[in-house]
């Protein structure tokens, strides 16, 4: 059937169409498969590969969210000290982010750092995806979460493309 027939629901979504939400709660759970293949890790190697990938992971999704997820919640009035302290949550982040990327599993506190990491996230997760946290707000809200999501899929791309050209990944600038 053609794309834009009437007979199509209008609610159907291709497999790359998704909405923001999705997108974000997709993110937090390949982040806690990580974190979890590294606490199951035995060698420094290992060790460090997965910290990467999660300093990656996490590098990109924070930067979707602060560039394109967090103005549309504040527009549409989502909770302003909700979004305060995801972003004071961002910055504590970005700092351990930043001394893992630059670490060694040989560092005394490479491990703790991670972990700590790993604690961080889960809290912020929680507190996003509440009924009452910002996704549950933002759900709310006459915002367009499909057109949402193509933008941050589109630049998520962006940003895992300079990753693969070997572009050095940074945390993302803590706001001030």
């Amino acid at each position: 059937m053609p794309p834009n027939s009437p007979s199509q629901s209008k609610t159907s979504k291709t497999n790359a169409q998704v909405d923001a939400i999705q997108l974000l709660e997709s993110d937090h759970r390949e982040v806690e498969k990580m974190f979890e293949s590294f606490e199951s890790a035995r060698t420094g190697p290992a060790k460090r590969k997965i910290a990467e990938q999660v300093c990656h992971a996490l590098t990109v999704h924070a930067q979707i969210e602060e560039e394109i997820f967090y103005p549309a919640c504040r527009k549409a009035g989502v909770d302003e000290e909700l979004m305060n302290e995801a972003t004071v949550e961002h910055q504590a982040a970005k700092q351990l982010i930043a001394q893992i990327l630059e670490g060694s599993p040989a560092d005394d506190l490479y491990e703790a750092k991670v972990t700590v990491l790993s604690e961080q996230i889960e809290h912020h997760v929680e507190e996003e995806e509440s009924d009452d946290g910002m996704f549950g707000q933002v759900r709310k809200k006459k915002v367009d979460l499909d057109a949402l999501g193509a933008a941050m899929m589109a630049r998520k791309t962006e940003l895992k493309a300079e990753i693969a050209a070997g572009d050095k990944v940074r945390a993302p600038k803590a706001a001030k």
